[in-house]
């Protein structure tokens, strides 16, 4: 990306990044080629650190797109966890549900196809993790409803909090400031992870920036 950290930097921390599997890696070139929303191989072995921190049992994702993150987040749970992932796109599940295959997690990723701000109300919490990387002006909808499914000391992971810089005021002096509802959206969601009673939150500059919630006792 090279907008919010140096390029140079971005490639020097791809190349620590040594976890290879042909499964991963050919959907990230597909994505790439289709120009589809997926993150990383960074931002994919953070959620897959995370889950492995916490031992992560439950994890709501949503967003799931053809499952290039829900593969870095299944495969990090242990036998009988389960990954529930949310896409509003029918293709796109069906497509993930054979990525899943693929990938050897099929037995643990369970994909509900629907809108989320349905679907979200429809799965039983308590879950130990949920990634948001969803529609970007439902990140606020969604919020107190994924705090409530959130158990204790369990993480919100958030994509995209940086929005490519268009939510940090003065980021680009020559730019006109940016006036779309998924920039204002995101910026108002930064705004209530950065005050939410229920969450201690920081935010890491990866790639597009990465807000990582923790829910209070």
């Amino acid at each position: 990306m090279g907008d919010l950290v140096p390029e140079s930097v971005e490639r020097y921390l791809a190349s620590l990044n040594r976890h290879s599997d042909p499964v991963l890696d050919e959907i990230a070139a597909k994505g790439v080629e289709r120009n589809l929303p997926l993150v990383d191989a960074e931002v994919g072995a953070l959620l897959h650190v995370l889950a492995t921190a916490i031992q992560a049992a439950r994890i709501l994702e949503i967003g799931t797109a053809v499952g290039y993150s829900g593969i870095w987040l299944a495969s990090a749970l242990p036998a009988g966890g389960t990954l529930f992932t949310l896409e509003l796109d029918a293709e796109r599940a069906r497509e993930a549900r054979d990525n899943f295959a693929r990938a050897g997690v099929a037995d643990r990723a369970n994909v509900i196809v629907g809108d989320a701000e349905r679907t979200i109300a429809k799965v039983a919490g308590p879950f130990d993790l949920v990634f948001q990387d969803g529609a970007k002006v439902l990140y606020n909808r969604l919020l107190d409803r994924i705090v409530d499914l959130l158990r204790p000391g369990g993480l919100l992971i958030t994509d995209n909090v940086l929005w490519s810089g268009k939510v940090v005021p003065g980021f680009d002096a020559t730019a006109p400031a940016p006036d779309d509802e998924d920039t204002r959206a995101i910026a108002a969601y930064n705004d209530r992870l950065a005050t939410h009673p229920r969450l201690m939150t920081t935010t890491i500059p990866l790639r597009d920036g990465v807000a990582i919630s923790v829910k209070r006792p």
